[in-house]
């Protein structure tokens, strides 16, 4: 989810051992951490009600995406403590009764990257998609025979825009039997209880939908906003966001966030919560060590039958098996 481009969204490490044989654990059904965010009282800014402009997409219809990721120096990866499922790509299985059939991926990339063989997305059995109005009418039954086994879709920015498709794509997704769920792109200037209130007013609880998620990046400047605010100031804003989402949804959002805004505030922090990592020029295990996750977005520049334009591309962290186990423990009930 690219914000404002194609507004670009995380359970278990990937080991480095993860496609290999042996037995390994379900991490995804890992009993999520009693350690929650340090108490932070809501700054006078997020209190304020403070002029918001034209959306990102509004304002910047072809900006260059955001979240450019530096290769790092050459380093020891060290393999993480807690391993996924073998992740070897096998053949979808066939749907059990009450369960949505797993479709191989068919996509293609208009600027592959040459990952690790044995971290390659490729490997993973279970791939989604990610889109907003950027990308057009969606040919819904299409492109979820060709691998869009979940979907994100965008619902809100801020407190004032609402992503013009969003009911379309929501909608049709569902009509697709495509398990979907809705994503807001939080801005760093707009009162968080607005925000959340925001998305509540335009996303339906719905049962079966996947858990809302929370787009946080750093957003460019604005005349209107500063281009970054303390680390306080933004654990504050999506504390009080994910309490009130959770609140009324039954389900803690799920965390997507860029390498750059990770490395400056989210280090350590919401570890109760699944994240969805960007990571498009290696494996989230070298970009971000140490970090859980259950989606990982690695692609920016997807090619798909039933849609015109590229489109963002994930996969999520563990078999088609636990694929269907994570569902029936997070989906709004």
């Amino acid at each position: 989810m690219r914000l404002a481009v194609f507004a670009s969204l995380a359970f278990a490490a990937t080991a480095l051992t993860a496609c290999t044989s042996g037995t390994t654990r379900d991490v995804l059904e890992l009993r999520p951490s009693a350690e929650v965010v340090n108490s932070i009282n809501v700054s006078q800014s997020d209190r304020a009600d403070t002029f918001e402009p034209l959306s990102l997409e509004e304002q910047n219809p072809f900006p260059a995406p955001l979240s450019a990721q530096q290769k790092p120096a050459p380093k020891r990866i060290e393999v993480a403590a807690l391993k996924p499922e073998n992740l070897t790509k096998q053949a979808a299985p066939q749907p059990k009764h009450g369960r949505t059939k797993v479709y191989s991926e068919n996509f293609r990339d208009a600027h592959p990257i040459k990952f690790h063989p044995a971290r390659h997305p490729s490997k993973f059995e279970v791939h989604g998609v990610d889109v907003s109005h950027w990308q057009s009418d969606i040919d819904w039954e299409k492109l979820r025979t060709q691998g869009a086994n979940f979907a994100f879709i965008k619902a809100t920015e801020g407190g004032k825009h609402v992503d013009r498709l969003f009911k379309q794509n929501w909608n049709e997704a569902k009509k697709a039997g495509i398990p979907r769920g809705a994503y807001h792109f939080m801005y760093w200037c707009r009162n968080a209880e607005e925000q959340a209130n925001w998305f509540i007013r335009h996303v339906p609880k719905e049962k079966g939908a996947l858990p809302p998620v929370l787009d946080v990046e750093w957003h460019g400047n604005r005349k209107t906003c500063p281009g970054k605010i303390s680390k306080k100031d933004v654990l504050a804003k999506m504390e009080v966001w994910s309490r009130l989402i959770e609140r009324h949804y039954g389900q803690k959002p799920i965390i997507y966030t860029a390498p750059d805004f990770y490395d400056d505030n989210l280090k350590g922090q919401f570890k109760d919560h699944s994240f969805w990592l960007r990571s498009v020029a290696e494996h989230p295990i070298t970009r971000y060590p140490n970090q859980d996750f259950a989606f990982w977005q690695y692609s920016g520049t997807g090619l798909s039958k039933g849609v015109a334009t590229k489109i963002d591309l994930n996969v999520f962290n563990g078999t088609a098996e636990s694929w269907h186990r994570w569902l029936q423990g997070r989906v709004v009930k």
